[in-house]
């Protein structure tokens, strides 16, 4: 009986960084929305994921991005881990580095607009480092979002009759 408790909790414990059941849940819903300007109608986008991270972790999730939409990407985490978290965001098809936090003042939101329809790979990584002591969760890990956002890229120049 111990063996399959054993079993059981290693097999829910391996399970995918970016699962949407679990501890974390649906904490990019509410920690990683950016508010919007004025007149700004940003979508949820049901690509967004959020997970349990420990320090120096690393997961990719792959993505779909449409021609003519606008993108906004957010990623957050608990204090307990800092407040800063890595993130690169590669073309699927050709592995071209497209843009990179780190190398941006550590931007925890990234906004573009895609020309294309294509895949793209996101690489969340939650450096090492010190961490704050929260007496509910391990010292070394904590609930990290990734929230994907789109909305229709608005008409530039002049309109068509």
């Amino acid at each position: 009986m111990k063996n399959i408790l054993a079993l059981i909790l290693v097999t829910f414990l391996s399970t995918s960084a970016f699962s949407q059941a679990g501890v974390c849940g649906q904490f990019h819903k509410k920690w990683c929305v950016m508010p919007a300007l004025k007149g700004e109608k940003w979508i949820y986008n049901a690509q967004s994921k959020s997970g349990l991270f420990s320090q120096g972790m690393s997961h990719k999730l792959r993505c779909v991005i449409y021609k003519g939409m606008d993108y906004r990407i957010s990623v957050c985490c608990e204090t307990v881990l800092g407040d800063k978290v890595n993130y690169k965001i590669f073309d699927a098809r050709t592995m071209e580095l497209l843009f990179d936090n780190s190398s941006a003042e550590d931007a925890q939101l990234f906004e573009f607009q895609s020309i294309s329809t294509r895949q793209l790979i996101i690489e969340v990584t939650v450096p090492t480092g010190a961490t704050e002591q929260d007496k509910h969760k391990a010292q070394d890990a904590a609930c990290v979002g990734l929230l994907i956002e789109h909305k229709v890229t608005d008409r530039q120049g002049f309109s068509q009759y």
